[in-house]
């Protein structure tokens, strides 16, 4: 199990948050499982015997351990080859990819098949509360059944086709397929080649899961050679929700209740402790992944109900002074329209504040520019950060003043606030009692959260 957590490092997830103010840092979640840290990089820690060296997509040449390993001739491999070869060919696959709601939709499918007795092994790319006593982003099962989140992003710098390539589907989720990491994507064509190939590995006796809502996911079904079953509001889909609300719980949680339409049959209503149509789709994805393996109807409604979320998706942080602070891990445009779509629905009336830092590799350049005004139309107060990615050529950066000049010709409320410091002094001088501040960025934004939450005790 030390194995797969320590693996699961090398994918380059932010999995317990990177904000020590807010949850435990990496490096704690590491050493609970058993594993030993090595800080930094040197030629020293790969020496001795070495029967294997996962190398991760972050490293490159020129990296020390990279050249030593390859001067040494150790073995080496690519994470996802590593997840393979050690853990999927014995079992089932169940790979969950889209460009949004992977993490959330693969934590959905895990507890709903660990509440349903199938006894899943799990692999996420976030810390799914319902894994383990604290949360979890693995669980090793006695079950045939491994759910594994399907990253379309690069394997290693020797193998720049996606991670989710590697997985052996048996059943294939894709939710949806929009533009992103335009690190390494050229196009649209591009990610859709992808996930051209992820389709045409899933076996005839496998299933293949669309997302009926995205045109690009949706146009896969004529190549598809397994079962084939589609999700989410369209009329016709096999999974289909209708009759959705939203609401809030006194306690914070935003949450759904919506109806479910199997291939027709109504299976009557079910509430989901998450908001947000994006979450009402990654749920019958998750119900259709259940129901596939066999589990009752009426298990997976109970197992819905109960499902404790994700770390970093629409997260509450705190509350001080009446004032609610979330944090998320939206970074891209259609995430972050979805996610102000679903606090705006579930809190109404009530003033909403959107802070932003550009760090992930695509939301850093320009090629999103315009995308982001709309996505942060349905905000009420917006505060951007400095681009993280500063070392980007000035063409192909974000430009801070362009998206605050033109958020504020649309009607927003817009401003760009270099650092941490300045950003909570603004919030803590200017937000009222009922005002809700979602904090969202890939990555830890300084320690923001907490920063936040005592500037405002």
């Amino acid at each position: 199990m030390a194995t797969l957590a320590a693996m699961l490092k090398q994918q380059g997830h932010d999995v317990s948050g990177s904000d020590e103010h807010v949850y435990p840092p990496m490096s704690d979640f590491l050493i609970g499982e058993g594993i030993t840290l090595l800080e930094g990089y040197a030629p020293a820690h790969v020496e001795g015997a070495i029967d294997l060296v996962v190398v991760g997509n972050a490293i490159s040449r020129g990296n020390a351990e990279l050249e030593a390993v390859l001067d040494r001739r150790l073995r080496y491999c690519s994470l996802p080859e590593a997840i393979r070869d050690f853990f999927l060919w014995t079992r089932r696959p169940i790979v969950v990819a889209g460009t949004h709601g992977k993490t959330t939709t693969t934590s959905l499918a895990a507890w709903l098949l660990t509440h349903g007795g199938v006894d899943p092994s799990v692999l996420v790319g976030g810390i799914a509360r319902n894994l383990g006593g604290n949360g979890a982003s693995y669980r090793i099962g006695g079950g045939d059944a491994f759910v594994i989140e399907g990253d379309e992003y690069d394997s290693a710098y020797f193998d720049k086709t996606a991670k989710f390539l590697k997985y052996v589907p048996h059943v294939a989720v894709i939710g949806n397929i929009e533009f992103d990491h335009a690190d390494i994507y050229a196009d649209l064509d591009a990610v859709r080649l992808a996930f051209r190939r992820l389709v045409n590995l899933v076996p005839r006796s496998g299933l293949t899961l669309l997302g009926s809502d995205s045109p690009a996911a949706a146009a896969l079904a004529p190549l598809v050679r397994s079962r084939l079953q589609t999700f989410g509001m369209a009329e016709g889909a096999s999974w289909r929700a209708v009759d959705v609300s939203f609401g809030a719980a006194s306690s914070g949680v935003l949450s759904t209740t919506f109806r479910v339409l199997e291939s027709g049959t109504d299976r009557g209503v079910f509430h989901l402790p998450l908001t947000g149509l994006h979450n009402v789709r990654n749920a019958l994805a998750a119900l259709a992944i259940g129901a596939d393996q066999g589990i009752a109807i009426e298990t997976l409604r109970e197992g819905l109900a109960r499902f404790a979320g994700v770390k970093r998706r629409l997260d509450l942080v705190g509350e001080r002074r009446g004032i609610a602070v979330y944090d998320d891990f939206a970074h891209h445009p259609t995430a972050v329209a979805e996610t102000l779509h679903a606090v705006k629905a579930s809190l109404p009336g009530r003033r909403v504040w959107a802070v932003f830092e550009p760090r992930s590799a695509s939301s850093c350049r320009r090629i999103f520019q315009d995308d982001f005004v709309q996505a942060f139309a349905r905000a009420d107060e917006v505060i951007v950060a400095s681009v993280f990615r500063s070392t980007l050529p000035p063409e192909e950066r974000l430009s801070e003043a362009q998206l605050v000049a033109d958020l504020t010709r649309t009607g927003v409320a817009a401003r760009h606030l270099p650092d941490v410091p300045t950003i909570v002094d603004a919030i803590a001088a200017e937000a009222q009692p009922g005002d809700v501040i979602v904090i969202m960025s890939n990555g830890g934004f300084g320690g923001i959260h907490g920063k936040l939450l005592e500037a405002l005790a």
